[in-house]
């Protein structure tokens, strides 16, 4: 679990004022310093998180992400995950941090709310 390898690609969402940004690999200790700092470099309105491809997350990841979500939070910017694996889902149950975040299955239902 030692160099678990994260990718993110920033790209143009498909509504106006929309960002994602794409995940590639686990959200975790040994990685998410990056993902921190794209999220709170974004001010746009909606951040869209592609977790499609996020296989697991620790509890660095999960601390990353609330973290992430009270900074937009504090501005009055959305956020929202997309392709939330049940394993990912699950985590995020556990600790009880899924009541703060908006869900959509798949990046056309951006405008869905949490679930």
């Amino acid at each position: 679990m030692i160099n678990e390898i994260l990718t993110i690609e920033s790209l143009n969402g498909p509504g106006d004022g929309q960002r994602i940004l794409r995940l590639h690999g686990p959200l975790v200790l040994s990685n998410f310093f990056e993902f921190q700092r794209m999220v709170r470099e974004d001010s746009s309105p909606t951040l869209v998180l592609d977790f499609s491809d996020v296989p697991y997350v620790d509890s660095a990841g999960i601390g990353a992400l609330t973290m992430g979500y009270v900074h937009r939070q504090k501005d009055q910017l959305a956020l929202l995950l997309v392709g939330v694996s049940p394993r990912v889902r699950t985590a995020l149950q556990v600790t009880k941090v899924d009541q703060f975040f908006q869900f959509a299955d798949r990046l056309p239902d951006a405008q869905a709310t949490h679930g």
